[in-house]
């Protein structure tokens, strides 16, 4: 390869990984063209999957800022840069691994930080993106009516109250008038019958 193109690769290589939200190193010693075009088909639009020389990829990954990748820049590499999902692409990688056990996912970065094959792997078991995003609308939701019916507790408890006084004051009125009841007759008062003694003397 010419100087100029190794350049170019580089600086194609070091954008690309400037540009990923992270990126998932693999050895695809053993697949063929077709499974390629399949793992390229089955990451979709959440990572864009190249063949890369490990010499440039090393230059590429300094001139990224990304320390220790050497080791992991062994053997026929293929990195899957990931501009969509991070969770989803990790997991569309697993599966294929899965399926096509030729294809070694040997390790990746994440937010400028190395990952192992492991963290690779935990990263794929984690809820996706639309997932998380969800459920937390649904904890959001949840969340909002427990906050209207706190709202409207009062509301009812006091809707309750006035229809219980008004059928109260269907059977005694007085209990809106503010009384407990009818007034005391004036001749059953001992004021009253005091006033009847006095005259009778």
């Amino acid at each position: 390869m010419a100087r100029a193109d190794k350049q170019a690769a580089v600086a194609e290589i070091t954008e690309a990984f400037s540009d990923a939200a992270g990126a998932v190193l693999t050895e695809y010693r053993g697949l063929t063209v077709k499974d390629l075009r399949d793992l390229r088909r089955s990451l979709g639009e959440n990572a864009n999957y190249a063949v890369v020389k490990n010499t440039l990829a090393k230059i590429a990954a300094k001139e990224a800022g990304i320390d220790g990748f050497d080791d992991l820049l062994t053997g026929p590499t293929a990195i899957a840069f990931i501009t969509g999902d991070v969770v989803e692409a990790a997991k569309g990688l697993r599966d294929f691994a899965k399926a096509n056990p030729t294809l070694v996912i040997k390790g990746g970065v994440l937010d400028g930080n190395v990952l192992d094959a492991k963290e690779i792997a935990k990263l794929a078991d984690l809820e996706s993106r639309e997932v998380l995003l969800g459920k937390m609308a649904g904890a959001m939701l949840a969340s909002l009516s427990q906050a209207v019916y706190l709202l409207n507790a009062p509301l009812a408890q006091a809707a309750r109250l006035a229809g219980a006084l008004e059928a109260k004051a269907q059977e005694d009125p007085s209990i809106l008038a503010g009384g407990a009841g009818a007034p005391a007759a004036a001749e059953d008062t001992p004021a009253a019958d005091e006033a009847a003694e006095s005259t009778d003397a």
